[in-house]
């Protein structure tokens, strides 16, 4: 599919205004307008089920063979339908509806239907019931939402958490979807979409404003319990057309998206879903994960709908790539209608963009349209947006209209901060951290840090350059930027590192913790040891002095834990989750212990 970068039809042309303080800070903002967001996500629902009713809207496999697919019409009625009976069912007004499992067109029609009324709903990751052997995080969350109603796909898999959270004296209606019998007056999912819809349906629709509550979402909860952050249909609403000004194509290419990021989290739940519906494409919820086993199964539901738009993290990309290099019919399948390849939510190595670029060059004679977006989730999410043509990774695009963006500096580095229409407005039952969150100009601390890949031209973009709370000195007063040699020493060891964690906080040198990849896993340990050490060799080679090259590493013997987390549902790594829980290991790295391999 040829597609021109500089087409104003398809992508508006990059810009930017910058002003420049005194103080070493400057602000960026697009010279563009913003234009007037709908009041509330249930207009985009309303819109197209009269617009386009039967347009296939989402669908669901639900047999190796068979699918289950949503008209817009479809999917309008049955939500209907649920938001009568959530009304029926009298909840106290700021209890929101907590849900516990994964993505399924049960749990997307329960969550619209709470749109479409004016009731919050959060949903909650589902590793915290899935995965814990006591549930005491989930419990704590619970207690922390106070829901009105709880949801589960089925009793067997939820049942577990549900029963150790009202043995903690929480009293809250259940639904669920499968084994309602195994949980003593749980609500059948199928009974309430059975209810009929009357006026009082559009009517609390009707009273919704632009900052009604439409969703909690917890923060990943790496420094400790998981933040509740309020995101009102405002921010949801803007953020949709801060997207759409940039990307022109929306208006006249309905997206196809293929998606398993999970709804817990604002890359799948906001910016994902929320595309398909204010354009009125198509969603296909994906079962598979980035994980050998599941990431097959993606691979396959990519081939059969042949995705427009197509969103990963790092980690994913890194999985699905060997299977679509060894199988060309599947890669020509998923080329063959795919305008973009769009990742978030961790840096993207070198190695690994350089691979899809190849791979698109010998599917389909060109280059693919790699491009990336920042932001967080008190931001609905995006912040900025690389709506142009970009040559390597690490380039995150520029604000897009509606916000400012400010940098300001701190130890070394650019931090960057936030203030717009898509904001949040604070975090629930938590005024002092609300407080802490914002500067004294009413910007959000980001915690992130970036540079203007040219400083005369900052349209051409912005550099990622890690957390400022992750960076530590050596014990030789050198700064070392975390998230930067991260992704360069990812790349050095490709294909032998799935990811890696740098250490070296208070000690003299820097040190890694790699997790191997699967093509590691295949060769003997000496061997590996072997690849380790040269790549490093060869960095150390480049220059740039003992904050750019770990003088030590060593290949950890399991994978990233997620009921530890260490990895999060969207396949990144926590790397303080990491460092603390694996702590005797980075001690043995610096002592030499074991299978440490170093550079003297």
């Amino acid at each position: 599919m040829e597609r021109a970068f500089d087409d104003p039809l398809d992508l508006r042309p990059p810009a930017t205004q910058c002003e420049r303080r005194s103080d070493g800070s400057f602000i960026l903002r697009s010279p563009h307008a913003l234009p007037q967001p709908v009041r509330c996500v249930g207009e985009w629902l309303q819109d197209w089920a009269q617009r386009t009713p039967d347009a296939v809207a989402f669908a669901e496999r639900v047999s190796p063979q068979a699918w289950n697919e949503l008209t817009w019409a479809q999917t309008r009625e049955r939500v209907g339908r649920l938001a009568q009976a959530l009304l029926d069912l009298q909840l106290a007004q700021d209890d929101p509806v907590v849900v516990l499992s994964d993505n399924s067109l049960h749990h997307l029609l329960l969550m619209l239907a709470c749109l479409q009324v004016g009731r919050a709903v959060c949903t909650v990751s589902s590793a915290y019931s899935r995965l814990s052997q006591d549930h005491a995080k989930v419990t704590s969350i619970l207690k922390t939402l106070r829901p009105g109603l709880v949801y589960a796909d089925n009793a067997q898999v939820y049942g577990p958490a549900i029963r150790a959270a009202q043995a903690a004296g929480l009293n809250m209606p259940v639904l669920l979807s499968h084994g309602a019998a195994d949980l003593p007056g749980a609500l059948v999912f199928d009974e309430l979409a059975a209810t009929v819809e009357t006026p009082a349906v559009m009517q609390a629709f009707a009273r919704i404003t632009p900052d009604t509550v439409a969703k909690y979402l917890l923060t990943s909860g790496s420094t400790g319990m998981p933040k509740v952050v309020i995101n009102t249909h405002r921010m949801l609403c803007a953020n949709q057309e801060m997207l759409a000004s940039a990307w022109l194509f929306l208006e006249h290419e309905k997206p196809v998206v293929v998606d398993w990021l999970p709804w817990s989290h604002t890359f799948g739940g906001n910016h994902n879903l929320h595309i398909v519906m204010r354009n009125g494409g198509t969603l296909v919820i994906d079962e598979g994960r980035p994980a050998p086993g599941l990431v097959e199964k993606s691979l396959a539901n990519l081939v059969k709908w042949k995705p427009t738009l197509y969103f990963n993290v790092p980690r994913g990309l890194d999985l699905i790539l060997p299977l679509l290099e060894a199988d060309p019919e599947a890669a020509r399948a998923f080329f063959s209608r795919l305008r973009m390849v769009f990742y978030a939510g961790a840096g993207m190595p070198q190695a690994t963009w350089d691979r899809l670029q190849a791979l698109s060059r010998r599917v389909r004679g060109q280059d693919l349209w790699l491009t990336t977006s920042w932001g967080a989730t008190e931001t609905a999410p995006a912040i900025t947006l690389a709506h142009f043509r970009l040559e390597r990774a690490g380039n995150i695009g520029i604000p897009l209209p509606g916000v400012d963006l400010k940098f300001v500096p701190n130890g070394g580095k650019l931090e960057m901060r936030v203030r717009g229409i898509n904001v949040f407005p604070g975090y629930r039952h938590a005024p002092e951290l609300t407080a802490q969150a914002f500067d004294e100009e009413g910007y959000y601390c980001i915690g992130d840090a970036g540079l203007l890949v040219d400083d005369e031209h900052p349209e051409k973009g912005i550099i990622f350059n890690g957390r400022v709370a992750e960076d530590f000195k050596l014990t030789t007063g050198t700064w070392v930027s975390v998230g930067t040699l991260r992704l360069k020493l990812v790349s050095a060891l490709a294909p032998w590192a799935q990811d890696a964690v740098i250490t070296g906080h208070d000690r003299d040198e820097v040190g890694a913790l790699i997790f191997p990849s699967a093509a590691a896993a295949a060769l003997p340990p000496t061997t590996l040891q072997d690849h380790i050490k040269t790549a490093l060799k060869a960095l150390k080679a480049e220059g740039g002095g003992s904050s750019q090259v770990p003088m030590r590493a060593l290949v950890l013997g399991d994978p990233p834990s997620a009921d530890g987390g260490e990895i999060t549902d969207k396949g990144y790594i926590n790397q303080r989750a990491v460092l603390t829980r694996r702590a005797p290991l980075v001690q043995a790295l610096y002592e030499g212990g074991a299978g440490v391999i170093t550079l003297k």
